[in-house]
């Protein structure tokens, strides 16, 4: 049975809900309990859908397809009409010209025909601008903020970061064997933005390997984030809490159909044991939606929230699914607050 909702003690987590009815309530708040419901997307490619309502919108890259100024336009007056107190946004690596450096020397090799490069003034326009601070957009770019969604209520801090391990022509990559350097610069957070994933968390693609950075896993294990989102492996969207034992192995989760799927079936099903092993030592069901846990540990709410179809779940009695829709809906997560 595929898994819907995933709850512990702190936090909820809905991977799917009726569109006709939207995300159960959060959890029932008192004197002391509040929660802030984060709602999150990732790789829209310029595509438009319903997201539900919350406190906080995450948007974990690749605003674009093509990474043309009017392609961002179309995403952020789409993003501008969200109702959300908070909307945080990051690129990804199909968002050339907001990686200027990167853009500057390559614009002539994308693919697509322009005379000159575009302006970076107006990009930086839709993200920073007067507009997009009456829309309660942030756009962190390699860098932190800090928020609350209510008087007296938690002061979230959170750092979003658009760099993913690539193998070539695309903006905000970095090698493999720079990612050290990259994401010790990481700092102790509540949330943490990556457009890629970390090693073997939501990482196997249809090529049958594993596009995590292995670095930013270690690096995830040093600064147990509340949440860490991410998207850019569309095939491989799901969520799963990571409970931080003294003896904690480093986090593994994957889509178990993505899992199924995948050629290297021998080491991908070794994999997913592990994972399911892992959940079922927490009390958590791999079968069973919904299960609760009581547990005494730090946790880390990992979520791949591609909302672009891909892989096994992309088609449905034959007909693709549409972007955004059951399977590839924006995921929702309720944290309790501290």
């Amino acid at each position: 049975m595929r898994r819907t909702l995933i709850r512990s003690r702190t936090s909820v987590v809905q991977l799917e809900y009726p569109p006709e009815e939207g995300p159960r309530p959060k959890p029932q708040e008192s004197s002391d309990a509040h929660w802030t419901r984060f709602v999150l997307i990732s790789d829209t490619h310029t595509s438009t859908f319903p997201v539900p309502d919350g406190d906080v919108l995450l948007h974990t890259g690749d605003l674009t397809q093509m990474g043309t100024l009017k392609e961002l336009e179309t995403t952020m007056e789409w993003l501008y009409a969200l109702p959300h107190q908070v909307k945080i946004v990051i690129a990804g690596n199909h968002d050339y010209a907001l990686d200027h450096e990167w853009y500057a020397e390559n614009w002539r090799e994308l693919p697509f025909h322009r005379k000159e490069p575009e302006s970076a003034e107006p990009i930086r326009e839709f993200l920073k601008g007067p507009r997009a601070v009456r829309a309660n957009v942030v756009y962190l770019q390699s860098e932190g903020h800090k928020f609350r969604v209510r008087e007296g209520g938690q002061e979230w801090t959170v750092y979003g970061s658009p760099h993913t391990p690539t193998r070539g022509g695309w903006g905000f990559g970095y090698k493999p064997e720079n990612g050290e350097a990259l994401v010790s610069q990481f700092p102790k957070t509540d949330i943490l933005l990556t457009h890629g994933p970390p090693r073997d968390v939501f990482d196997y693609t249809n090529r049958s390997d594993s596009a995590g950075c292995p670095a930013l896993s270690r690096r995830v294990m040093e600064l147990k984030p509340k949440l860490h989102a991410f998207g850019h492996i569309h095939e491989a969207r799901g969520a799963y809490i990571h409970f931080w034992r003294p003896d904690s192995s480093p986090p593994s989760a994957q889509n178990e159909p993505q899992a199924e799927d995948v050629k290297d079936t021998f080491w991908t099903k070794i994999k997913l044991f592990k994972a399911k092993k892992a959940l079922e030592r927490f009390g958590i069901s791999t079968a069973v939606p919904g299960t609760v846990v009581d547990e005494p540990f730090e946790q880390t709410v990992f979520v791949n929230g591609a909302n672009w179809p891909a892989g096994q779940r992309a088609w449905n009695n034959g007909r693709r699914v549409k972007i955004g829709a059951v399977g590839f809906q924006p995921i929702v997560v309720d944290l309790m607050e501290a």
